[in-house]
């Protein structure tokens, strides 16, 4: 089955926690399938189109594969208001399109700070949450201080060591990865390598910021997908810009304020956690905490894998996902 075309869906209004209301946005949206639904989430830098080798596995397999440009990506609505990319906005959006769809709940599946959205859709809509799946990113506890605080003092200060506190400042990433969209493909779409030779090559400085300067970055493992795939990122992203997947960054602290539920307390929905071995920044012990936060949790992990895991390595996560979904959400 090819990767179905997408469709813009509008969502119903948005209501807030505060009771604020607010239009609902609207979706470009890939959908195939029928049965028990699973929605896909995707990270920075990609769209629903990263999915696109789990949707034939899925279908073929009796299952509804959904998969959306979020809020600020591709095709979808890319509103201005930094705030208008809170976790409440992101979560909300995943509910207005099971409601546009008539679906009442389903399995959410995401990776990178998709991860982060699915992780929390079950503190807050837990009544349309079937299961949640990780991909690299796991569920991690609610931190003591606010996350920015804690990253400023893991890089004293420096702010333009580490991507997500550059990421900080309006104007300044999309600055400079608005310039070159193919560049940021080029460099950054690329498989995993062992986490020994990355700190080898990166030496004592302590910099983890690749988005600064892209042009002096070391490519590090294999392209991922094809010229065409890694084309179709770059056309995407040089139409749009790269300011709405980075307002995501921009709510850190906003998220930590406005749901402290996240994190605080154990789920009971069933819960797939798959591990990448050689993430070099959602690393697989990140996820150690996880049994004491998911009451109903599996862990697997994909060996030889980088952060680009669904599209890195599809055959594996995709076996996992189809045996998790089979046994979990058939009953």
């Amino acid at each position: 089955m090819p990767f179905p075309a997408p469709r813009r869906i509008a969502l119903p209004e948005l209501c807030l926690p505060d009771g604020t209301r607010e239009p609902g946005i609207t979706l470009s949206v890939h959908d195939a399938g029928s049965g028990p639904a699973v929605v896909f989430s995707h990270g920075f830098p990609e769209l629903g189109y990263s999915w696109r080798h789990q949707f034939d596995p899925l279908v073929r397999a009796g299952f509804r594969a959904i998969a959306p440009d979020q809020r600020g990506y591709g095709a979808s609505d890319r509103p201005e208001p930094i705030d208008a990319y809170d976790i409440h906005h992101l979560c909300g959006d995943l509910v207005g399109l099971l409601d546009a769809l008539e679906i009442e709940k389903a399995v959410f599946v995401g990776h990178d700070w998709g991860g982060f959205v699915v992780w929390a859709m079950p503190y807050l809509h837990p009544d349309r949450v079937a299961g949640v799946v990780g991909v690299n990113t796991p569920l991690t506890p609610r931190t003591p201080l606010a996350p920015t605080q804690l990253m400023r003092a893991m890089v004293g200060g420096q702010d333009e060591k580490l991507y997500m506190l550059w990421f900080q400042q309006p104007g300044v990433a999309e600055g400079v990865l608005d310039r070159d969209p193919a560049l940021v493909f080029e460099k950054l779409l690329r498989g995993g390598v062992p986490l020994e030779e990355l700190a080898q090559r990166a030496g004592p400085e302590m910099d983890m910021n690749p988005f600064r300067d892209l042009a002096a970055l070391e490519s590090f493992g294999e392209p991922i997908g094809t010229p065409a795939d890694r084309a179709h990122y770059a056309a995407v992203f040089g139409r749009t810009g790269f300011r709405g997947g980075i307002n995501w960054y921009r709510n850190f602290d906003r998220n930590w304020e406005t749901a402290p539920a996240i994190g605080a307390k154990p789920i009971d929905v069933p819960s797939l956690m798959v591990c990448a071995a050689w993430d070099p920044v959602l690393r697989p012990e990140m996820a150690a905490a996880m049994p004491m936060l998911c009451r109903d949790l599996e862990t697997q992990t994909i060996e030889r894998c980088g952060h680009w895991t669904q599209q890195e390595r599809p055959e594996e996560l995709n076996r996992l996902l189809l045996d998790w979904l089979q046994r979990r959400m058939r009953g």
